[in-house]
């Protein structure tokens, strides 16, 4: 799995405090009905094999989830049974980004997001439970990595901002140092058993600083990635299994040696366990007392998934291995697209771990299907093509497909359903958009064949998103960087009339960069031809992201315009969302109009927000109401809005415990609006 997925979290949302005054109707008829819980999967599980304080082998794992938040599993290793430790604070406390445990005393710490909690579990007092040990720096950061120092101390490197903390067991105090590079926002330190200490910088231009321990002073060293597209260009940085800091790059290799770099002829292999910050890796054969190592044997792609079945071996071949069944209960992962497939059913992702579910309409069967995609965060976006299910996933918005009339069997060969298809590119990572074009003709005798569409924001410390495409019938794709300077598509809409595609463009930029442009775009493409038509913001001032389109008739097109957190967070001005009638022949906004303010912000992206209803009406959805527009208007008319969320004093993050927020807006199928708040599959039933 790559690096945490900061300021993305559905459920969290930023207030906006425009000016706003607008009289509206409300129906107070409508009512919203729970249909169920489609997947209860874990995130970043990590084994953490060691021993207790009288040296019998130990395994913990940590887990994290939505619904409960994280928790610490203390395993029988003869049984499989769990002793299952929760966080005390589920409601924010919900992925444990940054674990270690601790090779002197065996103690685990683990850095939660959202809220940036230290925590502590320790195998030889487990009725202390894991113990919250408090904010690791401002309000707002959460940990990457955590290191241990050769005199106890736990260090911890913090999102945004590359943050460096120190925690001291021995007095339960924080010592914060700051920011270690002015331009990125991540930091995942290691310190060696020599006194060294050193951090790895990510993303825009990746380097490594080197770090006094004694003060919290620091320089860079060494080598940078100066361009992070280029796959030449690399920096592994990891601890040996001498115990002390290395770096393999492609200008050389280096021992750390205090606040110096010590060239080296050969690098020893990297410790096991968690030593290595460029592989993020959540499991490693790390041995336990005895000779015992433990590893995963099922579907848990990259620490997320629902992973059960544990393989104990031993090193001495006379003592036979054992498998073990892990009985942990999950509490619910948060959904993050909904939409209606080929055969009337409900088909959708769950957010880390990315499994594929599908729900009949009135919610009586729900099944979770599993893994659709080698992608392990969650899919954007789905579309159905030739009576098939596609979906692209972050990261690296790779493309998957499901027959819901064969059998299920997840791989990357044409016999496996769902199929990974792979990615179109080597810069599109969050597929903001999906939609199908039939087949089109063209000037001569050929045509071109159906089309699934795709449009991304691009890799990490990268600028300008992208507009791919792929034929399913053929395998032929192609991918367009830079629709519009600085931006990235968030939405996309077919206009069959014109054989062209509207694209909605937001200013997001890969995660870790800041923006460089405030207004958001429009553009259209021919999607005959395959290239741009035009772009321009429809004659709109102050234009936000363009975060959802959809047909208004008459050959016109509403657009929702707002901006999510994760790009108020990346330095954009709050602009309240509102909505913009347009017309994509004569290229102009016919009108527009600011939601009301007590409609709330946007969801955390807004995208799909806009629907069809029964008659052509148009539904629309931020954060916390749904309203419908008067046809051939921009006036709205609250349709339901339950009470807007509180939240835990000392969190900047609201989450889980919103219990009526509006996550993702699903379809509308008759007078049913479906939808989710959180991990809850929910529809309502429109007046």
């Amino acid at each position: 799995m790559n690096p945490p997925i900061p300021v993305r979290l559905p459920l969290a949302f930023l207030f906006l405090s425009l000016p706003f005054s607008m009289t509206t109707a409300t129906t107070p008829h409508a009512t919203a009905q729970d249909l169920g819980i489609p997947v209860k999967g874990v995130s970043w599980t990590r084994l953490h094999p060691g021993q207790t304080s009288d040296g019998r082998p130990s395994l913990l794992v940590s887990m994290g989830q939505n619904n409960g938040g994280l928790f610490v599993l203390d395993v029988n290793l003869e049984t499989g049974r769990c002793r299952q430790f929760p966080v005390a604070h589920g409601d924010s406390s919900t992925f444990p980004t940054a674990t270690y445990r601790s090779l002197r005393t065996g103690v685990l710490y683990l850095g939660s997001a959202w809220d940036g909690h230290l925590h502590r579990f320790d195998a030889n007092h487990p009725e202390r439970g894991i113990e919250d040990l408090g904010l690791v720096d401002a309000a707002g950061t959460f940990g990457l990595g955590i290191t241990e120092s050769e005199d106890g101390a736990i260090w911890i490197g913090s999102y945004p901002g590359a943050q460096l903390s120190k925690f001291d067991p021995a007095t339960g105090r924080f010592t914060r140092y700051g920011r270690k590079d002015e331009t990125d926002e991540y930091i995942y330190p290691l310190a060696g058993d020599d006194g060294s200490l050193a951090g790895i910088i990510k993303f825009v231009r990746p380097h490594l600083v080197v770090i006094d321990p004694a003060t919290g002073q620091h320089r860079e060293a060494g080598p940078a990635v100066t361009d992070p597209s280029d796959k030449s260009q690399f920096l592994k940085f990891y601890k040996g299994t001498d115990r002390r800091l290395y770096l393999d790059s492609h200008a050389g290799k280096f021992r750390i040696d205090g606040m110096n770099l010590t060239p080296v002829t050969e690098l020893p292999a990297p410790m096991p366990g968690i030593h290595a910050t460029y592989k993020h890796s959540y499991q490693e054969p790390a041995e336990m007392p005895g000779g015992w190592t433990a590893h995963f044997l099922d579907d848990s792609i990259n620490g997320v998934g629902t992973p059960r079945n544990l393989l104990l071996t031993n090193k001495n071949p006379l003592i036979p291995s054992r498998r073990l069944h892990l009985d942990w209960v999950g509490g619910g992962s948060n959904l993050h697209v909904i939409e209606l497939g080929p055969d009337g059913r409900l088909y959708g992702s769950s957010y880390m771990p990315n499994r594929l579910f599908r729900s009949t309409l009135d919610g009586r069967t729900i099944e979770d299907l599993g893994e659709h995609t080698y992608a392990g965060g969650e899919a954007y976006s789905l579309a159905n093509l030739d009576g098939k299910v596609y979906l692209a996933s972050y990261p690296e918005a790779r493309l998957s497909v499901f027959d819901p009339a064969r059998p299920v069997r997840f791989g990357s060969t044409v016999h496996d359903n769902p199929q990974d298809l792979g990615r179109l590119d080597t810069v599109s990572y969050r597929p903001n958009a999906l939609i199908t074009t039939p087949d089109l003709p063209t000037e001569g005798p050929a045509k071109v064949g159906g089309r699934l569409w795709m449009g991304s924001s691009p890799d990490y410390g990268l600028r300008d998103g992208t507009l791919a495409w792929y034929d399913p019938r053929t395998g032929a794709k192609k991918s367009h960087r830079t629709v519009v300077a600085d931006t990235s598509p968030a939405s996309l809409l077919y206009l069959p009339e014109q054989k062209q595609i509207l694209i909605g463009l937001s200013i997001e930029a890969g995660t870790g960069v800041k923006i460089s442009r405030l207004q958001g775009a429009f553009a259209l493409w021919d999607a005959v031809k395959d290239e741009l038509v035009w772009s321009g913001d429809m004659g709109i001032d102050n234009l936000a992201d363009v975060t959802a389109l959809a047909p208004a008739g008459n050959g016109l097109v509403y657009a929702l315009l707002g901006r999510g957190d994760h790009i108020l967070s990346a330095g954009a001005p709050d602009i309240r969302p509102r909505i913009a009638l347009i017309d994509p022949v004569k290229r102009a906004v016919v009108s527009s109009a600011w939601l009301p303010e007590e409609y709330g912000p946007l969801s955390w992206h807004g995208l799909f927000c806009l629907r069809v209803g029964p008659g052509g009406v148009v539904y629309g959805a931020t954060g916390f109401c749904i309203f419908r527009i008067k046809p051939g208007t921009c006036d709205v008319e609250r349709v339901w809005q339950p009470d807007q969320p509180k939240q835990r004093p000392g969190t900047v993050w609201l989450t889980a415990f919103t219990p009526n927020s509006i996550d993702v807006l699903g379809p509308i199928v008759g007078d049913k609006l479906y939808f989710a708040t959180g991990w809850r599959l929910r529809v309502l039933t429109l007046p």
